[in-house]
């Protein structure tokens, strides 16, 4: 890990620890930051206080800013969306997180929010699996051959036994490069289908998709799909029919019914009620009753706090690591 011989106390941006991508996984393993997540909800973090992402579109995209606080430590995110990059050979997303002292509010580290949100996102993801999934993934489906597409496979082998991994995408060519990204971790994987998703455990949706990317049909009481690819009302990686026909558990009731098209159409489909949506704190906690026939359902937008708990794990790392 290589990173800037700078002061722990700074007083100046200019003095700021930097953390970028290598460093924040080898400070944060994806195992890692799903437990700092787990804990950070059994200790009484509550989503629903979470501020809203503020999106604000400009021609090229989405420039997006998301603040939260929560013990001691305070941070925002500052993320884009460009929607073009990557057939111009760029990443989609850019950003950087400015992580705070909780107390002051004072600087203290300056992360590569886009290397944070690869990391969240799917730890995200994997703690829903480690409450939702069950105990054995023979088959696991992944839509997408962006970037997310080998951190959740990685993230979800942090948190189960994981047997084959198809992986689902428009072009052969893109399914071929995450094929080899798998493979060079060790993880042997082959091209998917759609149709796919009939025979397997779990079905991650990690697309920029605005409309279903598979019969709901096909997913039987047992499965669960994961469907992380969208934070927005009028998109939606999953049919309004397999909503109502699952257990859907969300981050938080108020936020998937502003930003979860996949819930949001349902909703307004009436195929499910707006209440019987699940928390995902309650579901870590204990506190919900999950039933046990039909399929579920975990609907992930990416919150604010799931940055800064993430953020601070590392940064709290890194002091240890100094001190050492």
């Amino acid at each position: 890990m290589t990173l800037d011989p700078v002061t722990l106390d700074p007083v100046t941006l200019d003095g700021l620890p930097r953390i970028d991508e290598a460093a924040l996984r080898q400070l944060v393993p994806p195992a890692a930051a799903v437990d700092a997540l787990e804990q950070a909800l059994r200790d009484g973090f509550d989503p629903a206080g979470d501020a809203p992402r503020s999106i604000v579109p400009v021609p090229s995209g989405q420039i997006l800013s998301m603040p939260s606080s929560w013990g001691d430590f305070a941070g925002t995110k500052l993320i884009t969306l460009a929607p073009g990059n990557p057939s111009a050979g760029l990443p989609r997303i850019h950003g950087i997180y400015l992580l705070l002292d909780g107390a002051t509010l004072r600087p203290i580290a300056l992360l590569d929010g886009a290397a944070l949100t690869t990391l969240r996102t799917p730890a995200v993801s994997a703690l829903g699996v480690r409450h939702l999934a069950p105990p054995s993934v023979d088959r696991l489906v992944v839509f997408g051959t962006g970037p997310q597409a080998a951190a959740h496979v990685e993230a979800l082998r942090a948190v189960r036994d994981v047997g084959e991994v198809l992986v689902v995408g428009r072009t052969a060519a893109r399914v071929d490069e995450v094929l080899s990204a798998l493979a060079a971790g060790g993880v042997p994987a082959r091209s998917g289908t759609p149709e796919d998703v009939a025979t397997a455990d779990v079905v991650v949706c990690a697309t920029a998709a605005r409309s279903p990317l598979f019969d709901g049909g096909l997913v039987r009481g047992g499965q669960l799909v994961v469907a992380i690819g969208s934070h927005e009302p009028d998109a939606a990686e999953v049919d309004a029919d397999l909503v109502g026909r699952s257990a859907v558990v969300v981050e938080d009731r108020a936020t998937a019914l502003r930003e979860a098209g996949d819930v949001v159409r349902a909703v307004a489909a009436g195929t499910i009620d707006a209440e019987a949506l699940i928390p995902l704190a309650d579901v870590v906690r204990g506190e919900a009753v999950l039933p046990a026939e039909g399929p579920r359902l975990f609907k992930s937008v990416g919150m604010s706090w799931e940055d800064l708990v993430i953020a601070a794990a590392a940064y709290t790392a890194l002091r240890a690591s100094r001190r050492g």
